[in-house]
């Protein structure tokens, strides 16, 4: 018995010693800092950012939203217990979809803009095949494994789909058999959120309420990096543009930028505000960053410099969701007040 406690001791030793080493190479290549390269660029000016839309038709508190590829059509998912699709140019709601649960937390929808997808306190995500959701709105397929709610949901094709759930677990599914392709489990609290990088399809962020976010290997199984700062809950994760970064949301108040390859948090953006940040996404080039608030508001900030150059206001609630259109020319709002706003 003493013989094992000794080597556990030596191993305990061996790897303090490896994580120093790992630290000082880490410090070694770290050559600058993005404050220094944010002093070599121009300051982002004030965009002039105004509400263009205005969709209502929710009677519940709106818990998500996600763009469609086509630039042009949404997805919102709402606690009145529909799952509407609308077009964001007319202002029009395309499908109504009653869902058999009021309690979804998310909403996706599919890359070839044919599915959508939800999910919440049912365990379940549910699959609807838009051409068919009028003839009667049964899903086309129900995928359960979870024992815990489903807290996010992303298409990574029109074939397979990424769940986070409060299990502590992601899972990917293939939507034609229904069956499990992989399942990835890491964290040690509730997964609230999770983002699928759009240059490399084979690996993905996942936040949780163990206050990290981690990514991983689709391909494996396993989780390459964990990534720690955060204070509180992780409530959303997205990927920066170029797949090299991504941002994280907390409950802390605060969002920060995760650099992968140097491994380490580049930026801590502080509104100045006790609420709790909900939801998160870039611009096209990833100059501006916007963010939801539980008070209400939507900030944009310059990524790059870290200041906040505009707040956009006008919700009557908590923001539950942010997200820029695929092409960056607008901004979707979902919030508790019931109502999306797309701003551009």
């Amino acid at each position: 018995m003493s013989d094992l406690s000794s080597k556990i001791a030596a191993t305990r030793k061996e790897v303090e010693h490896l994580k120093d080493v790992i630290s000082k190479a880490k410090y070694a290549a770290d050559d600058t800092t993005l404050d220094e390269v944010a002093k070599e660029t121009g300051a982002a000016s004030k965009k002039a950012i105004k509400p263009r839309r205005l969709l209502r038709g929710h009677f519940g508190k709106i818990y998500a939203m996600q763009w469609s590829d086509d630039k042009k059509h949404l997805v919102s998912a709402s606690q009145d217990g529909k799952l509407i699709v609308w077009n964001a140019d007319t202002q029009n709601k395309v499908h109504a979809i009653p869902l058999r649960s009021s309690w979804v937390m998310t909403c996706a929808f599919s890359p070839g803009g044919t599915l959508v997808a939800s999910g919440g306190l049912d365990n379940l995500c549910s699959i609807y095949q838009i051409s068919q959701v009028d003839a009667g709105a049964r899903p086309m397929r129900e995928l359960s494994a979870h024992t815990g709610y489903l807290s996010c949901c992303r298409f990574l094709s029109d074939e397979q789909i990424l769940t986070s759930s409060g299990d502590m677990a992601c899972i990917l599914w293939d939507l034609q058999t229904g069956s499990i392709i992989k399942r990835f489990d890491d964290h040690t609290g509730d997964v609230m959120s999770v983002s699928v990088s759009g240059v490399d399809k084979n690996v993905f962020l996942s936040g949780g309420c163990d206050s990290t976010s981690k990514l991983w290997d689709i391909r494996t199984g396993r989780c390459l990096k964990t990534f720690v700062g955060h204070t509180s809950d992780i409530n959303a994760v997205h990927f920066f543009p170029n797949g090299n970064a991504f941002a994280t949301a907390s409950d802390d108040s605060t969002c920060k930028l995760f650099d992968i390859r140097a491994y380490k948090d580049l930026k801590t953006y502080n509104a100045g505000t006790n609420s709790g940040v909900t939801s998160v996404d870039f611009s096209l080039s990833g100059k501006f960053m916007f963010t939801g608030y539980d008070d209400f508001n939507c900030a944009v900030w310059d990524t790059i410099k870290g200041e906040r150059i505009d707040t956009l206001t006008g919700h009557e609630n908590r923001i539950s969701s942010v997200g820029v259109t695929k092409d960056g020319m607008g901004i979707c709002t979902g919030s508790w007040d019931s109502t999306l706003k797309v701003w551009a």
